[in-house]
């Protein structure tokens, strides 16, 4: 998913011509590139194999989950029959700054699988747990920063945002008013402000036709 929004702002970059919308792209361009580089690395193919053979039976894929949050943790519910006969060390948990995954071994025969990618926020991975109830895992992730979650990924956030979305985005210019829409409202306040030249000068190139002023 990243992938994608890197590879559209870098075609966005091709046809964009104002200076300003360019820098914007560009900022955009080496955060994504940077948080893609920030994801964990794939497994190795013989180190997947070899944890392959060692599980035995078959591997279940987790979908069905529930959530809520506090101040300080966002919290993941996974419903397990009998997880709690299972020894400690088969419900593994490996966190990463943006995403977890959850392995439990031999489970009534079964192993169980379940992965989040880009969470919507970052966690403190040595604040981060898991607890092992009757019928339930319980993931904690420990917010790195006190504030609500509107969702648990950012690609549940895309979506809810195309949903809303009611523009069409055939034509380019709209896409990119789109992304800067976008990137206005996750910005900082110096980006917010060369965000607002940017529109100012679009429209103003919208209107005008893009012809000179003489001042």
């Amino acid at each position: 998913q990243l992938q994608k929004d890197l590879e559209e702002v870098k075609e966005l970059l091709t046809k964009a011509t104002r200076k300003r919308v360019c820098d914007v792209l560009v900022a955009e361009k080496h955060r994504l590139e940077m948080e893609i580089k920030n994801q964990p690395p794939p497994k190795p193919k013989d180190a997947v194999e070899e944890e392959k053979s060692s599980l035995g039976g078959y591997t279940v894929k987790i979908n069905n989950y529930g959530w809520d949050q506090s101040d300080k943790f966002v919290k993941i519910y996974i419903s397990l029959n009998g997880v709690q006969k299972l020894p400690a060390e088969n419900v593994q948990v490996n966190f990463t700054e943006r995403s977890f995954d959850l392995l439990v071994k031999n489970l009534n025969g079964k192993n169980y699988t379940m992965t989040f990618n880009n969470l919507l926020k970052p966690i403190s991975v040595e604040g981060s747990s898991r607890k092992i109830k009757t019928d339930t895992i319980l993931v904690m992730c420990k917010k790195k920063r006190e504030e609500k979650w509107d969702c648990l990924t950012q690609v549940e956030k895309e979506s809810k945002e195309k949903e809303k979305a009611a523009y069409d985005t055939t034509d380019p210019s709209e896409g990119l008013m789109n992304i800067l829409k976008k990137m206005y409202a996750e910005g900082d306040d110096e980006m917010k402000r060369t965000i607002n030249k940017a529109w100012v000068e679009s429209r103003e190139k919208q209107y005008k036709g893009d012809i000179p002023m003489d001042i």
